[in-house]
């Protein structure tokens, strides 16, 4: 499978030279594409050095400025279907996500016809390592007050460790994503739902961030509050943009495995 793996930094200099060759180890040959927020900490530099030292397998695109995951996501989207990408990874930059889960995604992609793999901390139990207990609480919790309002199928949504097919993004309309935070996650899920696209999760143990700073903020937090309402409210108007019978979810259009 032609994949590349987005990886959206802010301020990670500790963490993304390490992350990129642990990625580029791996055997399922993906490439890497870096998105930096011109990040004041250097990240942006060493990303343009990585692309040096690479064959080919390591990009970067640097923006002007920080403006959120969701836009970072989208504009790393946008860079690999232009060049022909077949399946585009998500993956945070600071360790969280382990680098050797990448052939469980990809090998569940092709294995079980997946459109959209989640890497999930909530499909066999909770499998989070290092957090304290008020924020395993509210991690899960939120998933399942998103599940509740959504009808999502899948039981963690805002995983931020998952693989997307291109045809799914060429399809639910990215331009039009509203979210930005780790909401983003939710409405990239929703959507691909009710387009009736197969999405599949695999179980990960996610792991507190090795080195650096979270992004979490208030205004994060208060987004993804909202933004289930939001989807819910537009539900229909998104199943008319996309084709699609309002309604709940057919029962062959998400199938979550493990």
């Amino acid at each position: 499978m032609n994949a590349i793996v987005v990886i959206p930094t802010y301020n990670e200099a500790d963490n993304i030279e390490s992350l990129v060759r642990a990625v580029i180890g791996q055997p399922v040959g993906a490439h890497v594409l870096i998105v930096d927020d011109n990040s004041p900490d250097g990240t942006g530099a060493i990303a343009n050095r990585l692309v040096q030292e690479s064959d080919g397998r390591v990009h970067a695109l640097h923006r002007p400025s920080k403006s959120g995951l969701g836009r970072a996501y989208l504009a790393g989207f946008a860079w690999a279907l232009e060049r022909g990408y077949e399946a585009m990874i998500e993956m945070d930059a600071d360790f969280s996500h382990d680098p050797a889960y990448l052939p469980t995604l990809v090998e569940a992609a092709d294995g079980a016809d997946a459109d959209v793999v989640v890497g999930s901390r909530y499909l066999n139990g909770i499998s989070v390592r290092e957090w304290p207990l008020r924020r395993i609480l509210l991690s899960y919790f939120a998933n399942y007050y998103v599940r509740a309002i959504t009808r999502l199928i899948v039981n963690d949504t805002t995983s931020g460790f998952r693989l997307y097919r291109r045809r799914v993004l060429e399809a639910i309309d990215l331009g039009s994503i509203r979210s930005n935070g780790y909401s983003f996650q939710v409405e990239m899920t929703f959507r691909a739902q009710i387009a009736g696209f197969r999405i599949v999760e695999v179980p990960i143990i996610f792991v507190e961030r090795r080195a650096g700073h979270s992004k979490m903020s208030k205004r994060v937090i208060w987004e993804s509050v909202w933004m289930p309402l939001k989807l819910r409210a537009r539900e229909r108007a998104l199943r008319h943009r996309i084709g699609r019978p309002c309604g709940p979810p057919a029962p062959n259009s998400g199938g979550v495995r493990g």
